[in-house]
């Protein structure tokens, strides 16, 4: 038998605007991006995909994301993110992250950093479990499925 997962009863979570996911918990984390997430935000900034791709990333091993050499996120714009309709997924799944959704990582790492845990809409296990297979799913594209 499957040990229940810590969220089975759900999470509340509403964000607070206050920036502090943009900041990988005070130090600095890449903003991978998947093709369609290129894509997203070159179409919410005029760009084509490739002007896109020239002015706004890099790569490392391979894999691309977004450049900002001297911030977290090159769209952060005081607390607000420049490019909200257009955020990649790895913004958009916050703060139900795989690797978020263990009861030690959530309780010692998450719910004190993050200002919207136990606040706002309560999800459900089945709604978390969604947004962790998009979480999933855009990590698979961002390695082109051929992982191993």
């Amino acid at each position: 038998m499957a040990k229940p997962r810590f969220f089975e009863q759900g999470i509340r979570f509403e964000c607070q605007g206050t920036g502090q996911c943009c900041l990988s918990r005070n130090t600095y984390g890449y903003v991978y991006l998947t093709p369609t997430d290129r894509a997203r935000m070159a179409k919410v900034l005029g760009l084509t995909e490739n002007e896109f791709e020239r002015t706004h990333c890099t790569r490392t091993e391979g894999l691309l994301h977004l450049k900002s050499p001297d911030k977290d996120c090159q769209f952060l714009e005081g607390k607000r993110c420049g490019v909200y309709a257009g955020r990649p997924e790895q913004c958009r799944t916050w703060p139900f992250w795989p690797e978020n959704l263990n009861a030690k990582i959530w309780n010692t790492e998450v719910a004190p950093y993050c200002a919207g845990v136990g606040k706002g809409k309560l999800y459900t296990a089945e709604e978390i479990q969604r947004i962790v297979d998009r979480s999933k799913s855009a990590e698979d594209e961002l390695h082109g499925d051929g992982r191993g």
